[in-house]
Order: C-alpha cells, then structure tokens, then sequence
C-alpha cells in the first residue's frame, strides 16, 4: 500500500506485489539511463561563424529585438521565433553592430534564412 498526495488530497492505493518497490526509490525492473547530453544552443542559435544570423527552424517571427545599427553582445536576444506553438528565442553569436535587417514581426521564414547580420 503506497500513500500519494494528489491535489492536496492523500489517497491509499494498493500495488499488486509485482509493481511494489524493490527497496529503494526504482521500481522493481526499471533500468535508469542517462540522457544523452544536448547540444549547447541547438535549438535557439545563430550561425556558428560569419556574420550572418541565421533562423535555426521554420516558423513565423514573433517579435524582433533589436534595431538596424544596434550594438549587441553574445547571447543577446535578436528575433523570437514561433515553431510547432512553441517561441523560442535566436540570440547574437558574436559581440557587434547589427547590419542588414531582414525580417520584421509576422514574417514566415524556413530554416536557414539570413535574420541579420552583425558586423
């Protein structure tokens, strides 16, 4: 018998003896894995060199972050992209001006496509 607290109310539910834990906090016969380690910024970058911030995914710019002559630093927010009802933010890859704005709010982009670039 195992109590569990759902919703700020306890319930007693009993485990048939298979599904009972096996002394510690692993269910009998659950093998753990390590997940495999992601990769920094792949979901949310720019291009790794050049000057070109580039669009990571297909999906529609949300909002644009910066200005055209902008000074930005590594990391900063430059465009926020929707993909699959999710945002997910595009940031500078290098310190520097930003030059040759090219998309603006509502834009439909692919993947690839040049958002900025910074010199």
């Amino acid at each position: 018998t195992v109590l569990v607290e759902v919703d700020g109310r306890r319930i007693e539910v009993s485990l048939p003896a298979d599904l009972a834990l096996s002394g510690g906090c692993e269910p009998a016969g659950v093998i753990r894995r390590k997940p495999k380690p992601r990769k920094r910024g792949a979901h949310a970058g720019a291009a790794a060199s050049g000057d070109a911030v580039t669009a990571p995914m297909q999906g529609t710019v949300v909002k644009v972050a910066v200005e055209e002559g902008q000074e930005v630093v590594v990391g900063e927010l430059v465009v926020v992209l929707e993909a699959m009802k999710m945002e997910n933010p595009v940031t500078a890859h290098k310190d520097g001006i930003i030059t040759g704005l090219a998309v603006e709010a509502g834009a439909a982009i692919t993947q690839g496509t040049v958002l900025a670039e910074i010199k």
